[in-house]
């Protein structure tokens, strides 16, 4: 029997503004894989409809990361679980698995290196976020200084 009932599918348009496309064509950067922590996110700040936007500054949480897999978080300056130095940033969105069971977390790919950012298009701004959840600041920029950051 065919099943013809109405499905409905939700996604998400990259929007990578923040990122600015070096000239020549040589591309985003240096990106590395790994897995995130979704306990480390506030839902309605960093996936409001579900999905983590590309752009979000992560930590490495190095309780949770070994040799074979590296663990990310929502970068934190007062973080005591590694998220205190910034590793990178989401380079795209990702959706949350499983909003009812959020110990079920993501593979990412992290943009670590060789990128020019554009700190006013990211999409977690300082203003009205808790301090250091996801979005840069100075001592963000100084622990990544193979990405170029501009106003």
């Amino acid at each position: 029997m065919t099943d013809i009932s109405v499905t409905t599918t939700q996604f998400q348009v990259e929007k990578r503004s923040w990122l600015i496309p070096q000239p020549g064509g040589v591309g985003f950067g240096f990106t590395e894989s790994g897995v995130l922590d979704v306990s480390t996110l506030t839902a309605a700040t960093h996936y409001p409809n579900g999905y983590v936007p590309s752009g979000l500054v992560l930590g490495v949480i190095t309780a949770a990361s070994d040799a074979n897999h590296t663990v990310y978080g929502a970068y934190d300056d007062t973080a005591v679980d590694g998220r205190a130095v910034a590793a990178g940033l989401l380079f795209s969105y990702v959706r949350i698995p499983n909003l009812s069971d959020l110990t079920v977390d993501p593979g990412i790919a992290v943009l670590k290196a060789f990128a020019v950012v554009k700190i006013g298009k990211l999409p977690v701004q300082s203003a009205g976020t808790p301090t250091g959840r996801g979005y840069i600041d100075a001592n963000g920029q100084a622990d990544l200084p193979r990405i170029h950051f501009i106003a």
